[in-house]
């Protein structure tokens, strides 16, 4: 796997600007391909509203979460976490393409700057709006860093 790039996000407008920019001029080096990733970002941002489908188990929400919000909201996430079946609800289409998630992703980010994000996080629980804010942002990084500059999706030569 080539390597991911490093990604910081202060807003969720970056976040967007990011994307516009990737979209057409980039490459993959993960599983999924930009319109999926957009598209995955976009679903976690829209269930922030309306709710989600799943939430880990209790002892996870009750006993690990308090120790780890802070770092959850604050430093970069780590790539390899599985989603348990019950959030398949989260992952996206296999044939979504880049324009199409791209649309999804702006869409997630207006409807966040006009609604407020009141459903329970599956793992950290009832979350303030910044602090939602903060865990889409490492989330964005994570997933973004996956998508690397480069000519009609091919590497750099």
């Amino acid at each position: 796997m080539s390597a991911r790039r490093t990604v910081r996000y202060s807003t969720l407008s970056e976040v967007v600007q990011d994307a516009e920019h990737l979209v057409g001029n980039h490459h993959t080096v993960g599983n999924w391909s930009f319109g999926q990733i957009c598209q995955h970002l976009a679903k976690g941002m829209t269930a922030s509203i309306d709710g989600f489908d799943s939430k880990a188990p209790w002892w996870a929400r009750w006993l690990i979460a308090p120790l780890v919000k802070n770092s959850f909201l604050t430093k970069p996430m780590k790539p390899g976490f599985q989603l348990p079946k019950s959030a398949a609800a989260l992952l996206p289409d296999d044939s979504i393409t880049a324009e199409e998630g791209l649309r999804q992703l702006k869409a997630a980010v207006e409807r966040l700057s006009h609604e407020t994000p009141t459903a329970p996080h599956p793992f950290l629980g009832k979350l303030a709006t910044e602090e939602y804010i903060q865990a889409h942002l490492r989330h964005s990084e994570l997933h973004m860093s996956f998508v690397v500059p480069g000519e009609n999706g091919q590497p750099p030569a």
